[in-house]
């Protein structure tokens, strides 16, 4: 068996017990995360229609969540570095849940902004934070597959969150609509899970009790040797990171991916209202069919890019046909079966680049270059966060049709498209 010095490697036994511990409940994590910044996609006309907040007021509230998030993912992450992982990602489960519960109970426009802006900074640390955690356990041959997984996490929780949002919107407990309980019932889920995870999650190997004190020495000792490696590097900063020509094109491409990719997740069961004669509940269940398509091609997409060992196609490619598939969805007169199959393809190709995408840096850049650009990428990436749903928002009260507003986003998703294929690829990876 290979060895670091005089103590070998983790046996596979001991690399599956790590996955079985911590990923799965990582993965519920995630999964609750996504669907509390995303759940106001299926309140939104209910809401709207009982506190007449117009398109522009729904579009905006929706973006201003990735502003906080913006602001504080890097600080987030850091905390979680410099101290307890396992007690700030708990914080930020009770805090966000916090938040969502009390958008249930909004009234006015600045009462949602506030409280969206608020959910974006409680939510901003967690993606990064639990990425700093798994590098506390995973070495890098290990952590690729595991971080793989959170993406799926995005599709699942949008498939399960439509129709279980679609349920909620019926009741009409304690005299409160539907669309209140939507928050209220989804946020109380993180709290739970924030109380749990103080005493689930462990900050590091040597802590970990579950494991033997043979198990123990092996993974520390494996980390340990990485983070030797890592340090022996030049390392550059983010600022440095950004005068280089493959990590403006990656986070521009990023940014404008975004605008299409969150508008079409929050303004999807709008879109479906507009384009058929469904009701609201129907229309909230019938969002869950696109993104179904994307979980199934998440996975095909990531095992063919990882066989062949391409990236930028792989990115580019879907990028590209999810521009054109939403292009197609926007054609007037098609019966809405047709109108549901294109977005459905939508779904399908918006969901099968990030993979790939995420992969980009790694062969595109050095290992010091790539370790200070993907946060900075990230943070660049998440404003169209807020400028997707903003727009949307701002076009439609303006009187604009939804075949423009969705011409738009399309039009994003193609300059991504276009500007993936421009990627240098370093010597090696060419």
């Amino acid at each position: 068996m290979p060895a670091i010095g005089s103590i070998p490697l983790p046996s596979e036994q001991t690399r599956a017990k790590l996955r079985r511990r911590i990923l799965p409940f990582v993965f519920l994590l995630y999964i609750t995360s996504y669907l509390d910044r995303a759940n106001v996609a299926f309140a939104q006309m209910p809401m709207s229609a009982d506190l007449g907040f117009s398109k522009a007021v729904y579009g905006f509230g929706a973006g201003i969540f990735f502003i906080g998030y913006m602001l504080f993912g890097i600080p987030g992450a850091m905390l979680i570095e410099r101290s307890s992982a396992s007690r700030w990602i708990a914080r930020m489960l009770i805090a966000w849940g916090c938040c969502t519960v009390l958008a249930g109970f909004v009234n006015t426009s600045g009462q949602f902004y506030a409280g969206r802006f608020a959910l974006g900074c409680a939510e901003a640390g967690f993606f990064p934070g639990i990425i700093v955690y798994l590098s506390h356990w995973f070495s890098r041959q290990d952590r690729a597959r595991a971080l793989a997984g959170f993406i799926m996490g995005i599709p699942v929780s949008l498939v399960l969150g439509a129709p279980f949002s679609a349920l909620i919107l019926r009741v009409h407990w304690l005299g409160l609509p539907g669309w209140r309980w939507v928050f209220i019932l989804q946020g109380i889920a993180p709290v739970i899970l924030g109380i749990v995870t103080f005493f689930y999650l462990t900050d590091y190997p040597r802590q970990a009790k579950w494991l033997t004190p043979d198990e123990r020495a092996r993974i520390e000792a494996e980390l340990d040797q990485e983070n030797s490696q890592k340090e022996s590097l030049k390392q550059i900063t983010p600022w440095q990171a950004l005068r280089l020509r493959n990590v403006v094109v990656l986070a521009v491409a990023l940014c404008l991916a975004n605008i299409g990719g969150y508008a079409f997740v929050l303004w999807l069961p709008d879109i479906i209202r507009h384009s058929s004669t469904l009701s609201v509940g129907m229309a909230t269940a019938c969002s869950a069919l696109p993104f179904a398509t994307g979980l199934f091609s998440i996975g095909l997409s990531a095992r063919a890019s990882d066989r062949s060992g391409e990236r930028r196609l792989h990115t580019a490619v879907p990028m590209l046909l999810t521009g054109i598939f939403f292009t197609l969805a926007a054609i007037p007169g098609q019966p809405f079966a047709l109108v549901l199959a294109w977005l459905c393809l939508t779904g399908a190709s918006g969901y099968a680049w990030p993979p790939a995408f995420w992969a980009l840096p790694t062969v595109s850049l050095t290992k010091s270059a790539a370790a200070a650009s993907i946060g900075l990428i990230n943070v660049i990436g998440n404003l169209g966060g807020f400028v997707g749903p903003s727009v949307v928002g701002y076009l439609l009260s303006r009187q604009y049709s939804y075949p423009t507003a969705i011409a738009f986003l399309s039009v994003c998703f193609l300059l991504a498209g276009t500007l993936v294929l421009t990627i240098r690829l370093r010597p090696e990876n060419t």
